[in-house]
């Protein structure tokens, strides 16, 4: 018991510190998780527990829809692949589709990965603007 409560607390702690793009790579890993396991339920003909993974992935998707930038050009570009991933999760929902549901994992996969790589890039950026101010 003393383990889940100390992990527990570890997760809160990286939720709370965590910075906006960090969060946002939060989101994408969680989203895979959770498609990773409907696929898993659907395999398993846990029906119940795939509707209930497959809900959380697409509630991911619209909180990732809800955080987009209006003003930024890409977000014309990535609301469109959202709306398409939370259609898809909605369609492997309703006709138990697994193959379905891997189009998105790959999606949410390509996603993630990009979103890994700016978080990288910003972080040398501003290491070498530190290394130059001092």
């Amino acid at each position: 018991m003393g383990t889940n409560k100390a992990y527990s607390t570890y997760q809160n702690n990286a939720v709370n510190t965590a910075s906006g793009g960090e969060l946002t790579l939060m989101l994408y890993n969680g989203c895979m998780k959770f498609i990773k396991q409907a696929m898993k339920d659907i395999e398993s003909n846990s029906f119940e527990a795939k509707n209930t993974n497959i809900q959380k992935a697409q509630n991911i998707i619209q909180e990732l829809m809800i955080t987009l930038d209006s003003k930024a050009e890409i977000s014309n570009q990535i609301m469109p692949l959202y709306e398409y991933m939370h259609f898809q999760l909605k369609e492997a929902n309703v006709k138990n589709n697994p193959v379905i549901l891997e189009e998105v994992l790959g999606l949410v996969t390509e996603f993630r990965d990009t979103w890994k790589q700016v978080i990288i890039q910003t972080r040398k950026q501003n290491y070498m603007k530190q290394g130059a101010q001092v």
